[in-house]
Parts: C-alpha cells; sequence; structure tokens
C-alpha cells in the first residue's frame, strides 16, 4: 500500500504513508502502539478483515500481558508467560500470528468454539468476541487461573476455562471451530471428530524448522476438507505425549 494516493475528507489527497503518520500523531503514546501493531505487523500478514482488525483496537492486549512484559505487549515477538517470578515455559504468541489465526477461523456470532491452549486469555477474549462462547482447555493450572483472572477482569463473560489436557480433544460436544494454540506433529482424529458438519479446525502442524498452519473443514459426517494457510513456527502444545522443545 506504499504510496498510494488516498482521499480523505479530514488531511485531504494523500499517500497511504502520510496518512499513516498523521494518523498516528495524533493518538496517546499506548494507543499510537497499538496502531503501530495493527498497521504495520498485523496488517501487512494478510490480516485484512476489518471485523478483526478493528477488535484489535477494542481488545487492549496489555491487559493480559505480565506485568513484568507490559512493555512488550505490543512488539512482534512472543512474549514469556512468568507468572509470581516462576517460569510456565509457555509464552503469548506475537499479535500477527494470534490475529492471523482467529481469521482463519471465519467465526459468525451463533458458534460455539473449543481452544486448546488458555495461556494468558488473550485469545480466547479475542474468540469470545466474534462466536457465542468459548470453552478454553488449560493444562497448566497456573495458566489457567491466570487466563480465568484476566478474562473476568476485562469483563469477558461467554468464556470458561477448564483445567486438563485437550490435545486429543475434550468432552464429547461438537464445536462450530476448534483452535490450538500451539504446534502438533499431525492431526489428532479425535479433534476433527469433534466439529460439527460445517465446522473448522485451524492448528500448526510440523516439527522445526517448518510448520505448516492448516484449516480442516467438516464437509459430511465421515468427510474433511483440508487447506494449507501459511508457514510460520509456534511452541508444541503442552499434552501428555507431545514433545517439548525450546527456541
Amino acid at each position: 500500500m506504499t504510496g498510494k494516493i488516498t482521499a480523505s475528507p479530514l488531511f485531504g489527497t494523500l499517500c497511504f504513508d502520510e496518512v499513516f503518520a498523521m494518523t498516528a500523531s495524533f493518538l496517546p503514546d499506548v494507543e499510537k502502539a497499538r496502531f503501530n501493531m495493527v498497521e504495520q505487523q498485523i496488517r501487512p500478514w494478510d490480516v485484512l478483515d476489518t471485523t478483526v482488525l478493528d477488535l484489535l483496537f477494542k481488545i487492549h492486549r496489555e491487559n493480559f500481558v505480565p506485568a513484568e512484559y507490559r512493555s512488550l505487549a505490543f512488539s512482534d515477538t512472543e512474549i514469556p508467560l512468568r507468572l509470581d517470578g516462576q517460569d510456565t515455559g509457555e509464552t503469548m504468541l506475537a499479535p500477527k500470528l494470534e490475529a492471523r489465526l482467529l481469521q482463519e477461523l471465519r467465526l459468525k456470532p451463533s458458534d460455539s468454539v473449543l481452544e486448546i491452549g488458555t495461556g494468558s486469555g488473550y485469545q480466547a477474549a479475542l474468540l469470545a468476541a466474534l462466536a457465542q462462547s468459548v470453552t478454553s482447555v488449560e493444562i497448566d493450572p497456573r495458566l489457567a487461573a491466570f487466563g480465568e483472572q484476566n478474562l473476568s477482569k476485562t469483563g469477558i463473560g461467554n468464556v470458561k476455562v477448564e483445567v486438563g489436557d485437550g490435545s486429543k480433544g475434550w468432552s464429547s460436544t461438537e464445536f462450530d471451530a476448534i483452535l490450538l494454540t500451539g504446534s502438533v506433529l499431525e492431526v489428532p482424529d479425535s479433534l476433527k471428530y469433534q466439529l460439527r458438519v460445517g465446522g473448522r479446525l485451524v492448528m500448526i502442524v510440523g516439527s522445526l524448522p517448518v510448520m505448516t498452519a492448516l484449516r480442516i473443514t467438516r464437509s459430511a459426517a465421515a468427510s474433511f476438507e483440508t487447506e494449507t494457510l501459511f508457514e510460520t513456527v509456534a511452541k508444541p502444545l503442552r499434552g501428555v505425549s507431545a514433545p517439548r522443545f525450546k527456541f
């Protein structure tokens, strides 16, 4: 979009870079950082759904970041989830990956969503804003409590946080959408069969150095369509049989 001429009732006819700079200059520091996160990191990463982009301004990411890392809330990096001085070994995904995964789920207001890996609760908050209900499963009780606390403080009431290993599925309920917030080596059939017909499962599959985000849609009772979305890297989903690694 660089250099494109833009007609604006406020600024007249300007190129995109000029409008971007002038818009950012009117914002307070925190909002300027949020604006830059969306416009410099997230939108260029093919996150173009305006509903998703608008949501990133409404749900404040800094409210879900551990206090000692609050200054990194808008940085293009994973953020360690250290709680009370203890390292949980988990991280918040980079903002652009959180937004892209959200976009690829194609949520509708009537959807029920299963999230595997609550972490800070931020991704669950984004999901909840676009869906009817979210069940978020976290294997680490410390993170489950942290995520639940963050969601409560933010006033989000349609997320239920549960403690357990959801890497192979959760309960016997079918969902309209399922999101895994960590990578897996292969697609668990048990998760595919927790989709309602028409439901979407978005997950990151593979091992270093290259992993692939996939969207799997249940097209009939025993039929599934798999789409390759983009290449990325994410820490393995924590589970009983999930291997762990460090970057």
